[in-house]
């Protein structure tokens, strides 16, 4: 289990790109060589896994992660041991958490907290997103040595959580010029926080206290109008931007159709949104209703999924994350007499690798190789980290799933890795299953036994300017720059202003 020297012999290796049958040698947490039939001489304390007749895939890369998030009167419950933890046992490698300061407070301190609780305790690879909820010249120099110095390449906006984390639309403006100066990526939260406000009052006055009132104050189409907003804006800069958590047919419609006019902007379905609805906050049960409670909510459309999943497939959307942000069912009854007073968040991130492939591959709508592309190497490209991380290739880092696409799992609480009680997937069976899973070149999961210990991780810093991301804003900086008209002088009368 500890060896540093892996032959992974025999599997199909699948990335983004191709799929071939190789061997795949791993050394001191690198790949060091790939190919059909390796011959390795004279190699002590070499461990073979045969792997004949599965996937050799990338480990997965979670885009939006909120482990022991403090959030509405409480912690989120999986902190960075459990959450990544589950990671690895459902074929995630590496998480991308956020960092939110309060408004006021420093995003440096925020950004150190975070390290603070995660490196300890994590058990796979980490970066850090850092939230601006607020504006200011020390925000703007704060953002700058980030990004420069701790490796920190992604700035998150919210438009919504009125009075606790919401910017305006020139603070967004504000933010969004800094993250093209220092080539960062903007992130938003795209949901209109005023309406949401005032739709939360109008259901509270109804009489509406329960679950299903936290989706009848935040309909899609207020998802979609700050989608539109947040894409004008960004697009008045010339800054890319990245869409967390596209909840809804109508955002998505939004992002694909500015996508499809050449603006520079990804969108981020979740887990949650590609495996199941909303129509589970009208459920009898307030427990059930509540678990499933996160912003933006999940859509009562049923058909909301499969069309998600679509424009996934077909690189309308670009990357699949969780949100996971998980509370138990206690901590969920802070708002059992007023649904606005519910934690929200929903689990996700041992079980998104799985809902994915049943989903997307089993069902037909992407192959293998796209299937990469979504859970790990667009999300690598975008946040400036492959080919060291999203690419089983030469050099890169030694994070591989050994994967049996014909293997099936129930999805429950009752099994899942995760510290919370319930399982927002209970129930579903899934085909794809991760048989083992190599971290860091160590084994961390192997056929339904966890390994994983706590500070085997490490934080992975990440350079600005993103090639992948940052190719065309540069070239349109330098090409579509607004000139002046050369023209004569007007010389004629100028009326008089009395």
């Amino acid at each position: 289990m500890a060896s540093n020297r892996i032959l992974v012999k025999g599997g199909k290796v699948v990335n983004d790109d191709f799929s071939e049958v190789a061997d795949v040698y791993i050394e001191d947490g690198l790949i060091k060589e790939i190919g059909p039939n390796l011959q390795l001489d004279n190699l002590t304390n070499l461990r073979i896994i045969h792997a004949a007749g599965k996937l050799v895939i990338p480990g997965g890369i979670d885009t939006h992660t909120h482990m022991q998030l403090p959030f509405m009167g409480t912690h989120a419950i999986d902190d960075f041991y459990s959450g990544t933890k589950a990671a690895v046992a459902g074929g995630t490698t590496m998480i991308i958490d956020f960092a939110i300061p309060r408004k006021g407070s420093s995003l440096i301190e925020a950004y150190n907290t975070w390290r603070g609780w995660a490196d300890p305790k994590v058990c796979c690879d980490y970066s850090l997103h850092v939230a601006v909820t607020w504006w200011s010249d020390k925000v703007k120099e704060e953002m700058g040595i980030l990004a420069r110095d701790k490796g920190v390449n992604s700035f998150k906006m919210f438009m919504a959580y009125k009075d606790l984390y919401m910017v305006h639309d020139i603070e967004l403006y504000q933010a969004f010029t800094c993250c093209k100066n220092i080539g960062a990526i903007a992130q938003v939260h795209a949901e209109n926080g005023d309406l949401i406000a005032e739709g939360a009052k109008k259901m509270l006055s109804l009489g509406i206290t329960g679950p299903e009132g936290h989706e009848l104050c935040r309909p899609e189409e207020v998802e979609a109008e700050a989608t539109q907003r947040a894409i004008t804006i960004a697009n008045s800069v010339n800054c890319p931007l990245f869409v967390v958590h596209v909840m809804s047919k109508s955002a998505a419609k939004v992002i694909a159709n500015a996508r499809r006019e050449g603006k520079v902007v990804f969108g981020e379905p979740i887990a949650a949104g590609l495996g199941t609805d909303g129509t589970n906050y009208w459920h009898k049960e307030w427990s059930h209703a509540a678990a499933h409670v996160m912003g933006p909510p999940l859509r009562p459309d049923p058909s909301t999924p499969k069309y998600l999943m679509n424009l996934l497939a077909n690189d309308d959307l670009s990357v699949t994350g969780t949100d996971n942000c998980t509370f138990s069912t206690c901590q969920k009854a802070l708002g059992k007499d007023d649904f606005t007073k519910i934690p929200n968040g929903v689990n996700g991130v041992e079980d998104r690798m799985s809902v994915v492939w049943e989903k997307g591959v089993h069902s037909g709508i992407m192959d293998e190789n796209r299937y990469v592309a979504v859970t790990s190497s667009i999300a690598a490209r975008i946040f400036n980290m492959y080919p060291q991380k999203g690419r089983i290739a030469k050099g890169s880092d030694a994070d591989i799933v050994i994967w049996d696409p014909e293997a099936t799992r129930t999805i429950s609480a009752k099994t899942h890795h995760q510290a919370v009680n319930f399982n927002i997937f209970e129930g579903m069976v899934c085909h794809g299953v991760p048989l083992v899973t190599i971290a860091g070149g160590r084994v961390v999961y192997e056929n339904g036994v966890l390994h994983a210990v706590p500070g085997h991780g490490k934080y992975i810093p990440r350079k600005p300017f993103s090639d992948y991301v940052y190719r065309r804003i540069l070239q349109r900086d330098e090409v579509c720059q607004p000139v002046p008209v050369e023209r004569k002088p007007y010389t004629g009368e100028v009326i008089k202003i009395m």
